[in-house]
């Protein structure tokens, strides 16, 4: 579980499959045990507040984006009186079940760098980049891992970036095509 601090009244909670899996969830708990993940909700909040030494009190948002092949990804913001929403807000409905495709975001082009001679010492050579609404995305299919366990992968790309909730479709259609194949190793041709 990573957490982190995002201002003095929102901060976000990243679990991966595997964080759920430990904690003893199943998909279907997910879907249909409303108790069990009310439970999850609150020990994982409570852990987040503790280790950040966020105080938990009046009205709290709880924006929780299930992505398909990383986790959850939760966004805690207290005090929702006092939020502009952003007009562009748009509820999205999304599977629980794992994709093929792992897709994260990053600020600027110098992360993608470094997180490409880690993972091409890993021999994870694909990859594609995209560039689109001021961000870079790297998108990686499950073969493309040689091998590697894809949580290893997830959290060595969580140190560089964000999971994306943009799907490969979106990035596809709207996004600029950076690196179209072999990202990871054209990257580390042209950088190191």
């Amino acid at each position: 579980m990573r957490i982190e601090r995002v201002s003095s009244s929102q901060f976000t909670i990243f679990l991966t499959f595997d964080d759920l899996v430990e904690r003893g969830f199943t998909k279907e708990d997910i879907w249909y045990d409303a108790t069990s993940i009310q439970n999850l909700f609150t020990d994982v909040m409570y852990e987040a507040s503790s280790e950040l030494g966020f105080e938990l009190e009046g009205k709290l948002y709880v924006h929780v984006y299930l992505m398909q092949a990383q986790g959850m990804h939760v966004i805690v913001t207290q005090n929702c009186d006092q939020i502009d929403w952003d007009e562009d807000f748009i509820e999205m409905k999304v599977t629980l079940d794992e994709s093929k495709e792992l897709i994260f975001s990053f600020n600027d082009f110098e992360n993608i760098i470094q997180v490409s001679a880690y993972l091409n010492s890993l021999q994870v050579l694909g990859g594609q980049v995209f560039y689109m609404e001021n961000r870079y995305y790297m998108l990686l299919n499950r073969n493309e891992l040689n091998g590697n366990h894809k949580e290893n992968i997830i959290a060595l790309m969580s140190e560089f970036s964000s999971p994306s909730i943009v799907t490969s479709h979106r990035l596809k259609e709207y996004g600029k095509v950076i690196i179209h194949a072999n990202a990871i190793e054209t990257i580390n041709e042209k950088f190191s």
